[in-house]
């Protein structure tokens, strides 16, 4: 009940009790107090009079026909709307157990018949006081839950600043400092190549000259295999030129994963920030001791161009993708992870190494069934809904998350992962980066031993924050 109601309106006190005399008694003494009294002859009709109007105290007798008072007070506290109303019973029972079940049903004083005016008005006072001083104290800690929720969430926020301008400036630097060296390599290789090919012009300009040459470079040539490397040297200058624009690529996947320089909101493909977030996730897909390499599996829909903040959802996916793998690293349900039919399936659905991915036109549920594949995978998925709205759906077929542990995945600081192991933060940023920043939402769905989707739904157009 609100405080500002129970100070300012007369207070209302409900009277129950199947003697009319009584009733009048008790009414004409307790209006002649200043109090609004209404009044009941029985049980029903006073559950009735509570659901019309909450009363601020009820007095309530106990020998009633029909349904006596413990059983009116049992139903008062069984329900939400009602469970706070002060009850105290009136009755001519002035047995030591009478008055234990009185108060063991939810009642707060006890007044026995016959009883005296000063004192009746004496104890509804203390209850409403005793009220009054209660709903203080919610409204106190309800502020104080506020409080708290406000300077965890602040907490949280700094966090996630803190971290995404650390990451800025890190990938920034390591950026910078691997494409000096790796421009000056790339740029110079093709004048190295040119250079190679024309050494092995004038080599074999020599050859077709000098058909004999001396015993000394029939030697040198047969040590080295002249023909060989000649032939080699070329593959070898290629072999460089790809893994030269290898590094460029991740360079690049590293610099577009971060975005240090764009702070504002701004449409991009959500897709490419998947990609980046996955480039950036290889070394922890691949095979290792305690399991297979993991597959990706991705659905992607026919998305636009998404108004976001783009280096903050990247985040988003870095989460939700490390969580994936991490529950991947603790087998499927709960077995390990078997590899038999590994290159069977790979033969089948031209899954080729855990880097490249199926592709699938028709839908999340047209995947590879999650639980039934023997090896470690995580699927991905995107669609446009009928709201506008853009759903990214990342699932694996790890051992999923009980019940009891789902409703406090997003709270700050609540992991479920072995200490030092996680901070209990992951979920929680993104969860205010979906639903705070970008007015979207994010759940999850998971049956333990069954896997785990979380699930994403942003707007693809959203005034700027």
């Amino acid at each position: 009940m609100d405080l500002n109601q129970i100070t300012h309106h007369k207070k209302n006190i409900l009277v129950v009790d199947d003697t009319p005399d009584n009733l009048r008694l008790l009414s004409a003494m307790l209006t002649a107090q200043g109090f609004e009294v209404r009044k009941a002859l029985n049980g029903k009709m006073a559950l009735t009079a509570c659901q019309m109007v909450l009363p601020d105290v009820i007095l309530l007798d106990i020998n009633m026909p029909g349904m006596d008072g413990y059983q009116v007070c049992q139903q008062l506290k069984a329900d939400d709307r009602t469970c706070e109303i002060p009850v105290i019973f009136i009755s001519a029972l002035d047995d030591v157990v009478d008055k234990a079940k009185a108060f063991d049903v939810g009642g707060v004083d006890y007044i026995a018949k016959p009883f005296h005016g000063a004192e009746v008005v004496l104890r509804i006072e203390n209850q409403i006081n005793l009220r009054l001083l209660q709903v203080k104290l919610q409204e106190k800690n309800f502020l104080l839950q506020q409080a708290l929720d406000n300077l965890k969430a602040a907490q949280v926020q700094q966090i996630q600043n803190e971290k995404m301008v650390a990451l800025g400036q890190l990938v920034a630097g390591i950026a910078h400092e691997i494409n000096n060296p790796i421009s000056f390599i790339y740029g110079n290789l093709q004048y190295a190549g040119q250079y190679v090919q024309d050494l092995v012009s004038i080599i074999e300009v020599y050859q077709q000259e000098y058909l004999q040459p001396t015993p000394k470079i029939q030697q040198i040539s047969q040590d080295i295999d002249l023909n060989f490397v000649i032939k080699d040297l070329q593959n070898l200058i290629a072999a460089m030129y790809r893994g030269s624009n290898r590094i460029r690529e991740i360079v690049l996947a590293l610099q577009n994963f971060s975005r240090h320089d764009e702070s504002q909101m701004k449409r991009v493909n959500i897709h490419e920030g998947i990609d980046n977030t996955l480039v950036m996730l290889q070394h922890r897909l691949k095979e290792t001791a305690n399991r297979p390499a993991i597959v990706v599996v991705k659905n992607y829909g026919k998305l636009p161009l998404v108004n976001c903040y783009a280096s903050e959802l990247n985040q988003v996916f870095m989460h939700l993708l490390n969580n994936a793998i991490d529950a991947l690293e603790k087998g499927v349900g709960n077995g390990e992870w078997g590899d038999g039919e590994m290159g069977r399936l790979a033969d089948e659905k031209r899954i080729i190494t855990p880097q490249l991915t199926v592709n699938s036109q028709h839908g999340l549920n047209a995947a590879l069934p999650l639980t039934a594949l023997p090896i470690p995978q995580i699927r991905i998925y995107t669609q446009m809904t009928n709201s506008n709205m853009v759903k990214i759906a990342i699932a694996d077929n790890g051992p999923g998350i009980q019940d009891s542990l789902r409703s406090r995945l997003f709270d700050p600081f609540f992991t479920t992962k072995p200490v030092g192991k996680g901070s209990g933060l992951g979920l929680s940023i993104s969860y205010q980066i979906i639903v705070q920043k970008h007015r979207g939402q994010i759940t999850c769905n998971s049956s333990f031993g069954q896997g785990a989707e979380f699930a994403i739904e942003i707007p693809v157009e959203q005034s700027e924050c």
